[in-house]
């Protein structure tokens, strides 16, 4: 006797809503390469592509040094620390990277995660209780909106939204709120869909007239913002005047994963007393922490790289201009290009891989209605000639489709 399997009411339901995906064209299919990051890849069933996807701002994912860390690591100290830290010890490679990233954000301490999601939802729910108050910017990245929700389910602290880079809204909030014991500010330092930059200058001097602490995610401004790529602080000249600051490894600094936070010696060490995501997850594997840390070390000796990516996406943003496109302006290697509905995003992107480019176009609810883009992020490991041959197909594809 057989018996047919039936689909439970969940696969039915996910089944329906991923067909629907397919139907209106906001279904997403994932590319797989065949070799190191970089500029250039090779891509499974299409050869060669540009990348213009990546958050490798400054090329170092492939970079022989970043590498070689990486490969040495593993050799000394092996697959991982198998347990969490406080259990059975931390490799001093977790402790020199976190004096790395101390040094180049300007803070007297930091503390790494396995993510930059992980940091930002510690600092909130591990640093505020129910006399506090936590504000975010409406533009924040999904990991910081998360990070306040479980703070506000965790600790009850009491959570509110100002209007995006709105000084006066944030203002009222915060006088509205002088009651509280901790008030505490999150904004990106580069909102990451816009390639906005924070008004940080006049965030700081709100933020000291009502007391309050101001959290930053650098995660798309370190190793691409300021002379040496210190990030947003370095960019208005205010290194060492945030109070916390949250950035990835997993972009400009190697591109693997992992993240931290840093701040003060206080701050730091409470944080390891105390979050949940360090107290019960695994430390970085020791080949992504020297891999990083060798990462921080090659942009402290070769600040000219962002010097070049900053050229480079310089470069790409006026000649996308000459030819017709409309990019947000900005001063950041993130070019958005808003083409308006979230299926002609994703049918430009696809038409650019088939011309060679990849580059990946977003819409809702990633950004809001009617804003959806492709969503080009420049390299300094991106040649002249790399960028001039993704301008000749965004202009071929930009004419079939009627864009330019």
């Amino acid at each position: 006797m057989s018996h047919t399997l039936k689909a439970n009411p969940l696969d039915q339901r996910l089944g329906s809503e991923l067909e629907e995906f397919r139907r209106t064209g906001v279904y997403k299919r994932l590319n797989f390469l065949d070799s190191a990051q970089g500029p250039v890849v090779r891509m499974e069933g299409r050869g060669e592509v540009i990348i213009l996807s990546s958050n490798n701002y400054l090329g170092l994912s492939a970079q022989p040094e970043v590498v070689a860390a990486g490969k040495a690591a593993l050799d000394r100290f092996g697959a991982g620390t198998a347990s969490v830290r406080f259990i059975c010890g931390t490799f001093t490679i977790h402790r020199a990277l976190e004096q790395a990233c101390a040094r180049l954000v300007g803070t007297e301490a930091s503390l790494s995660f396995v993510s930059c999601w992980n940091a930002n939802e510690a600092v909130p729910g591990t640093l505020l209780g129910e006399d506090d108050l936590v504000l975010s910017d409406q533009l924040n990245h999904a990991s910081i909106i998360d990070g306040v929700r479980l703070a506000k389910a965790i600790t009850k602290c009491q959570t509110g939204v100002y209007q995006h880079a709105d000084l006066a809204d944030l203002d009222l909030k915060l006088q509205a709120a002088r009651d509280r014991r901790v008030r505490m500010v999150i904004t990106d330092g580069v909102f990451s869909m816009e390639g906005a930059i924070a008004k940080l200058p006049d965030l700081v001097e709100l933020c000291r007239k009502h007391h309050a602490v101001l959290v930053v995610d650098d995660s798309h401004a370190t190793g691409v913002l300021g002379a040496t790529g210190r990030g947003t602080a370095e960019h208005f000249g205010m290194v060492g005047d945030v109070d916390i600051i949250t950035s990835t490894l997993g972009k400009a600094l190697g591109g693997a994963a992992g993240g931290f936070v840093a701040s003060s010696a206080a701050v730091c060490d409470y944080l390891t007393q105390r979050a949940r995501p360090q107290l019960f997850s695994n430390a970085l594997p020791p080949t992504v922490a020297a891999s990083a840390l060798a990462a921080v070390e090659y942009l402290e000796a070769h600040p000219d790289r962002v010097s070049t990516l900053r050229d480079n996406a310089q470069y790409f943003r006026e000649q996308l201009r000459s030819l017709g496109f409309q990019p947000l302006p900005g001063e950041t290697p993130i070019v958005p290009v808003i083409v308006g509905e979230t299926a002609f995003a994703i049918r430009l992107s696809n038409e650019l891989l088939d011309d060679g480019v990849f580059v990946t176009g977003f819409g809702f609810p990633v950004v809001p209605q009617g804003q959806a883009r492709v969503r080009c992020q420049i390299s300094a490991a991106h040649t002249r000639e790399h960028l001039d041959r993704a301008l000749a197909a965004f202009r071929k594809v930009g004419q079939r489709l009627g864009l330019i």
